[in-house]
This record gives C-alpha cells, sequence and structure tokens, in this order.
C-alpha cells in the first residue's frame, strides 16, 4: 500500500547499509520507498574504506534482512565483498534508488510558507541540490555514523610541512613504504591503519594515543567478541564492567611496558560515552615487536614539527589523522530540535521526537553488539512504526 492517497512514497537518506535494509523492511510491509544517495553508487562509504578492511562482525551476524551473505565471503567478510553484498541487497529487494540527489534541508510541510496543505498525517519538504524541492509523508535520516571526517584544529596544524590525511583517505601501505609515520588516533580504525603501515613496509610507525583503548581478540577459541557482547549488551554498566575487564586480560597481553597501558574507565562505561573497544587484527603483535611505537596525544604542529603532550617532539613525513567524523545533521535537521550537544538525534530507530512526526533516524550509534545487526533490527522496528502510521 501507498504512504498517501496520492501514492508519495517514504524517502529513505542515505544507500548505506541502514538505508537499504529500511527500505527492504517497508517493501516487505507493502510500503513504497525511494532511497536518495548523494554519490552515484550504493555503499559509497563502504567503497571509500581503506584495502586491507574486513567486518570485526561475523558473517552470520551481519546480514541484512531478508538475504544472507554468501558464505563464500568467509566468517570476516572483506570490505569488497561488503560492497558487493550492498549491491546485490539493492538489486535482490528491488529498492527504488535515486542516485547524485543530496538533501541538504528537511521542513516541515505545515511549517513552510506557501506549501501544500499536509494529507494523511504528517508531511515533510525536502531541499535537494539542483533546486530540487521534494515532499514526502515519513522521511527516514540514514546517512550514517561516518559521515564527515573530523581532523581537530590543531595550532600549527595548517603550516605542516610534511604531509596530512584523514584516516578515509588512507588506501593502503605502498604510498608510505620507507617513510616515517604518526598515526593519530587509537580507535579501530587508527590501530588497523598503524599495523597495515608496520606489516607494509613503512620506515617507522608511531601511533598517538590520547585515552588508552580496550582492546579485545576478534575472536577467542571460536568464540567471537560480538557474541559476548550481543549476549551482555543488558548488562548493569558495572557489571559489565567488571566482566569485560577479566575478558580483556584473559583476551590480549599487557601493553604497558611498550607504552600502551590498560584503560583505567570501564570498557562498559566507555561504551556509554561512544567509544568502542579495539578489535586486534594486528596491533598487539606490531607493537610487541616495536614495529609500531605508542607515543602520547598530539597537542600542535610547528613547520615540520609535531608536539606531544608529554613534552616529547616527533618530525615525521606523513601524519594520517584517525580522528573519527561527525554526524553532519546539523544543516539537514539542526533548525528541528531534534539533536542534542552531541549533534546526534534525541530520537532513534522506532521511536520519533514530539516536535518531528514522521521523521526517523537509524545508523547514529555505535553499538558493541554490531552496528550492522542493529541497522537490520532498527529497519524492522521503523517498518512496523511507519505502518502503524500510516493505518
Amino acid at each position: 500500500m501507498p504512504m498517501s492517497d496520492s501514492g508519495t512514497p517514504v524517502h529513505i537518506l542515505g544507500a548505506g547499509p541502514g538505508g537499504l535494509a529500511t527500505a527492504a523492511a517497508l517493501r516487505e510491509r507493502g510500503i513504497s520507498s525511494v532511497v536518495l544517495e548523494r554519490s552515484d553508487a550504493v555503499g559509497s562509504s563502504w567503497r571509500g574504506h581503506y584495502d586491507r578492511l574486513r567486518l570485526h562482525t561475523t558473517r552470520a551476524r551481519s546480514a541484512l534482512p531478508g538475504l544472507p551473505l554468501p558464505r563464500a565471503y568467509g566468517r570476516w567478510v572483506a570490505r569488497d565483498d561488503v560492497v558487493r553484498y550492498l549491491e546485490q541487497y539493492a538489486a535482490h529487494h528491488r529498492i527504488e534508488l535515486a542516485t547524485g540527489v543530496e538533501v541538504h534541508r528537511l521542513e516541515r510541510a505545515d511549517d513552510t510558507e506557501g506549501a501544500p496543505a499536509p494529507a494523511g498525517g504528517a508531511r515533510w519538504i525536502l531541499h535537494a541540490n539542483g533546486g530540487r524541492r521534494l515532499t514526502a509523508p515519513a522521511v527516514v535520516v540514514a546517512t550514517g555514523y561516518n559521515h564527515t571526517p573530523y581532523v581537530p584544529s590543531w595550532p600549527g596544524r595548517d603550516d605542516f610541512t610534511g604531509e596530512l590525511l584523514h584516516a578515509s583517505h588512507y588506501r593502503s601501505p605502498a604510498p608510505y613504504a620507507g617513510r616515517d609515520v604518526l598515526v593519530v588516533g587509537a580507535g579501530n580504525t587508527g590501530a588497523e591503519i598503524a599495523a597495515d603501515l608496520a606489516e607494509g613496509g613503512a620506515g617507522r610507525v608511531r601511533l598517538a594515543v590520547r585515552t588508552p583503548p580496550h582492546i579485545l581478540r576478534r575472536s577467542t577459541l571460536g568464540w567471537p567478541s560480538q557474541l559476548g557482547a550481543i549476549l551482555g549488551r543488558r548488562l548493569p554498566v558495572r557489571l559489565g564492567d567488571g566482566l569485560a575487564a577479566q575478558l580483556v586480560r584473559m583476551s590480549g597481553p599487557d601493553l604497558t611496558r611498550h607504552g600502551l597501558p590498560r584503560p583505567e574507565t570501564g570498557l562498559y562505561t566507555r561504551a556509554r560515552q561512544g567509544a568502542t573497544p579495539v578489535l586486534d587484527v594486528g596491533l598487539v603483535a606490531a607493537v610487541r615487536r616495536g614495529k609500531v611505537e605508542p607515543v602520547a596525544a598530539v597537542e600542535s604542529f610547528d613547520g615540520g614539527k609535531v608536539s606531544l603532550v608529554d613534552g616529547e617532539t616527533l618530525s615525521p613525513e606523513v601524519v594520517v589523522a584517525a580522528t573519527g567524523y561527525r554526524r553532519g545533521l546539523e544543516d539537514l535537521v539542526g533548525h528541528l530540535g531534534v539533536l542534542d550537544s552531541r549533534g546526534l538525534p534525541r530520537a532513534h530507530g522506532r521511536r520519533t521526537h514530539p516536535d518531528a512526526p514522521a521523521l526517523y533516524f537509524t545508523g547514529f550509534s555505535n553499538p558493541l553488539s554490531g552496528t550492522l545487526r542493529e541497522l537490520s533490527l532498527d529497519a524492522g522496528r521503523i517498518a512496523r512504526a511507519v505502518a502503524r502510521a500510516a493505518r
């Protein structure tokens, strides 16, 4: 059934896993939708990741609703296979996709002067590139947690005489063979890039760490860390911190004498703050062999030098900023009062903000249990909520 008497479909912003899964879940309920994607293909963010990337979640628990990931992709699915799967998924579910369309602002139709009266409940105006003005009875924002690369405004950064790039522009270690590289940021991306550089022939690799991460094996005796996170996702924070501390001690060696101490804050506490543990795919071995040298956080730049917060000064040829992303939602929906102080949606998944009915958000959390798994669950919940609203 269409969402309105005019047959106007639900509009979904973003053709990544969250947007495609939601479109498929809506189609399963007979609700028409169109996915608007600013690039020229599905899975644009996945296409831009570094070459060696594999999912840290198992194939069995990473598939989207209605189509399993092929067994041939192995237990830990590679980046290129994720992209191939998203293409297959869109075709399998016959998802209507409009590429090259970037929506830069959403407005309630009843708040827009001269707009047509809303039909069948809340109705949205979508302002897109090329002067396009689209209307929709419901909108799902699935533009992604890693939307806009973020590089801190370190003093002297713009005058750095070496090469400075965000991790989103890193592909492989080949261009950095024999060179002195500083990777800034010890999350999963920074840890994996540092290990990739060390294994790929960089002359020297240092990893600037502001807050020591929790480091877990991706799998221990065949038991994936993701499964433990799923089983323990409802534990009280204090109990979760205690159990996770035991797991960390069993899962990997103490790297304190190598310059990477165990964190003082519990894993579950850090997760509540938005930080996820590092799932080791080479960092521990590289640190133990001295191939990756942990150093203090970056304080400032001065010409070709980088000053650290502990007073040490480095002279790297290349700095890779694995410093995260921003959600980039302020221009799109910031005026609607639906974002918190961190720029994240106040309501997520099937819930909507009281001031913005029929506006849904998916993919703006960083769950321990696995992003693709949670996107899949969110898709079904959003589809049910949209169906209820249509009735």
